[in-house]
């Protein structure tokens, strides 16, 4: 069981309706334009389809659909993810305005339509009744044939596109051999010319200070002395001075103790100014005139100025500019490594063979055992001795899907011969195939919820008793709802629902409601006959049902 309750409010021509659906198959029946196809498309609408103002009833402001399914474990870690409520249930509620605008929850917290989307694929399978115009589209018969074998192209695309890109690199470097080249010359010219300068990062301000320090030394080393000549002169130096006036305050601190911390002050004064002239005796030994490095720093600060006027930048960025030039060379060396480069596109057309091939040996095996299996199906579909085929040519290139080219082939009848699905002339053939391959391919989803949207149109008779018995024996497995026109269909399901439109001085509107006993066997026999219902007609719609 999957899917539990829908309900609608102010969708299409349904005013209100609270849908609840069961667990086998089911069928929805009723005359034609009566909606039935409208509950198919607000199921998808909740499951994230395009939302369109047209999903209004008209007079309404707003369309509201909400499906209630029970959640598969499949889904818990996804939801988690998602910051979502994980529970027993899952319910899908999606509203539309008369703008076309839509909001979307999931189990009442918002989410988007992809996330609705995303939600559905493991939810619900719909097969409409046009699902036979995919067949003749590659990519559609690709996607059949790749989920009866369990692979997914999604590697090989990403190995495509990494082959692309190593193909591209290395085509744009051949074409651009001569420009590299002249490139790489520039650079390498000017990196060896400012290499040679060989720049420290922190070079430029360490030449600046020593520079200044050694240009002013002379001026230095007076201010130096003359402090010193202040401080220690034997003609009233200022230690002099000080000590003197210390050892006075001290020597009335018996009489006029305030003096005691006047001398304190004093005596820290001295200390200080006697550190400050041995801190300059000590500067005196460790620095003299030196011209010669003078002039060594003048020459190495008029290089640093040349070279950044050359390249038109300050001297500070001279360190930061030659790491990016040889940054640049190295991406340049790179280009032109085409050796390297044609490795990278082998490996990476390795990588995509490597990946192809195992895909190809895939779909082989496949092929063979998806065209016996709907081979099989078409047989209970009135085309006995009809045969089906999966074809498998070598693609002119490689492509982001694979080596091959995948069509489906199809034989209506014993001896003919099997030709393109799109080629078949006769509508109820192709309806049929594409019935048998959806009854065939439908166990290999993890849908619980199958529903089949008059994909039966263009059989009757004792094939539509067998496309009947196919979806009950589905219904087995899984949750299975068929919109039909065929009473050989409705009599096989163990659930019946009819959709009716009627008219009112509110307009028109349409209603769902399940039948059963007489009721049901009115409307099979409805399907048979039309409305003027006869005691045979009754009685050939309960022989249908294997009712008394």
């Amino acid at each position: 069981m999957s899917l539990k309750r829908i309900t609608l409010r102010d969708f299409v021509i349904v005013r209100e309706l609270e849908l609840d659906l069961s667990a086998g198959f089911s069928v929805l029946t009723g005359e034609t334009g009566a909606g039935k196809s409208i509950l198919i498309d607000a199921l998808q609408l909740a499951l994230g389809a395009r939302a369109e103002a047209g999903a209004v009833r008209e007079g309404a402001s707003r369309a509201d659909i909400a499906a209630e399914f029970d959640a598969p474990p499949a889904l818990t870690r996804w939801l988690e993810d998602a910051g979502l409520d994980a529970g027993d249930s899952l319910l899908l509620r999606r509203t539309v305005d008369t703008q076309g605008k839509s909001r979307a929850w999931i189990n009442g917290s918002p989410a988007t339509a992809a996330q609705l989307r995303e939600v559905g694929e493991h939810l619900v399978d719909i097969h409409g009744q046009h699902a036979w115009q995919s067949l003749t589209r590659p990519d559609s018969v690709r996607a059949l044939l790749d989920g009866y074998a369990g692979v997914s192209t999604h590697a090989i695309g990403q190995h495509w596109q990494h082959w692309r890109l190593a193909q591209k690199t290395l085509a744009d470097a051949r074409a651009a051999q001569d420009s590299l080249q002249r490139e790489r010359e520039r650079l390498a010219w000017q990196i060896g010319e400012v290499e040679k300068l060989a720049p420290g990062a922190d070079e430029w301000d360490e030449l600046n200070a020593s520079h200044a320090l050694l240009a002013n030394a002379q001026d230095l080393l007076d201010a130096a002395q003359g402090a010193l000549d202040l401080l220690e002169g034997e003609d009233g130096g200022a230690l002099g001075k000080l000590s003197q006036a210390l050892h006075l305050l001290q020597n009335q601190e018996r009489v006029a103790p305030e003096f005691g911390g006047l001398a304190e002050v004093l005596a820290s004064s001295l200390a200080q100014a006697e550190d400050a002239a041995h801190s300059l005796h000590a500067w005196q030994r460790r620095t003299d005139l030196d011209p010669q490095r003078l002039a060594e720093l003048d020459e190495r600060l008029s290089l640093w100025v040349s070279l950044a006027r050359r390249y038109k930048r300050t001297p500070p960025e001279l360190p930061g500019l030659l790491a990016s030039w040889k940054d640049g060379l190295a991406r340049l060396d790179a280009a032109a490594d085409l050796a390297a480069l044609e490795a990278a596109e082998k490996q990476a057309a390795d990588a995509y063979l490597a990946e192809a091939r195992s895909l190809s040996k895939a779909r082989h095996r496949a092929a063979p055992q998806l065209a016996k299996a709907i081979t099989q199906a078409m047989q209970g579909l009135g085309m006995q001795g009809g045969r089906f085929e999966v074809a498998l040519e070598k693609a002119a290139q490689p492509t982001a899907s694979g080596l091959e080219d995948i069509g489906f082939l199809v034989a209506g009848h014993a001896g003919s011969t099997p030709r393109p699905v799109g080629k078949v002339a006769s509508g109820g053939e192709l309806s049929r195939i594409a019935l048998a391959i959806a009854v065939t391919t439908s166990q290999l989803g993890s849908a619980q919820t199958l529903i089949f949207d008059e994909v039966d149109s263009g059989v009757g008779g004792a094939v539509a008793e067998t496309v009947g018995r196919l979806m009950k024996q589905l219904g087995r497995d899984r949750q299975v709802l068929a919109v039909t026109h065929l009473p050989q269909v409705a009599a096989c399901a163990d659930h019946h629902l009819v959709v009716a439109k009627h008219s009112d001085a509110g307009g028109t509107a349409s209603s769902v409601a399940p039948v059963h006993g007489e009721q049901r066997v009115a409307e099979v026999a409805r399907m048979l006959c039309g409305e003027r219902l006869s005691g045979t007609t009754l009685a050939h719609a309960k022989e249908m049902l294997g009712l008394p």
